[in-house]
């Protein structure tokens, strides 16, 4: 349980073993080679700790910071990384072969929801039984329901058979959502 701990992060202080280290100071310059306990000695002289930062280097590499603070520095970045990174989220909407006028209409308005909020979508169509035998009325229902969101989204994946199911995959064109409700407003 103790190996687990040690080697999350670079060893520090006591826990460097090796006998030689190059020795670089606190503002970047590199003092020379040192045996670990004269470096040891000049980290703690300085109240700060003694950092092995490149231990696969022959001889290692330790560098005198304060540990904490990088520590948490890096730890802030690493959130702050993390807040600006965007997920994409990928919907999914089932379409029939034989789907009526109301119903494409009420899932096309689903779909322009998803698009508007920024998420790309998967439809589907899925086929039972004898409608196996047609599957170039899924692709029309496809092929349609593509036409009609062509101003707000492009086809990022073209139709495709898979099993019982046809696929097509659709992602929102940046802006377009903005860009009509300014020209309604103008109106």
């Amino acid at each position: 349980m103790e190996e687990i701990a040690r080697n999350e992060g670079p060893r520090t202080n006591d826990g460097i073993t090796a006998r030689m280290c190059r020795l670089i100071g606190v503002d970047g310059s590199q003092l020379g080679l040192f045996g670990v306990p004269d470096a040891l000695r000049i980290a703690r002289e300085q109240d700060l700790d003694l950092v092995e930062i490149a231990p696969n280097a022959e001889p290692p590499v330790c560098r005198v910071m304060d540990y904490g603070k990088y520590k948490f520095e890096q730890d802030r970045k690493a959130k702050a990384a993390r807040k600006k990174q965007v997920r994409v989220e990928v919907k999914e909407m089932k379409f029939r072969p034989k789907i009526d006028t109301g119903d494409y209409e009420t899932k096309k308005g689903h779909v322009m929801r998803f698009l508007r909020k920024g998420a790309r979508v998967k439809i589907t169509i899925m086929f039972r039984g004898r409608e196996m035998a047609h599957p170039e009325q899924g692709l029309n229902v496809l092929e349609r329901l593509a036409e009609d969101l062509r101003p707000y989204a492009h086809v990022e994946q073209q139709p495709k058979m898979e099993g019982r199911n046809m696929h097509m995959l659709v992602a929102p064109i940046k802006g377009a959502f903005e860009e009509r409700a300014s020209r309604s407003d103008a109106e």
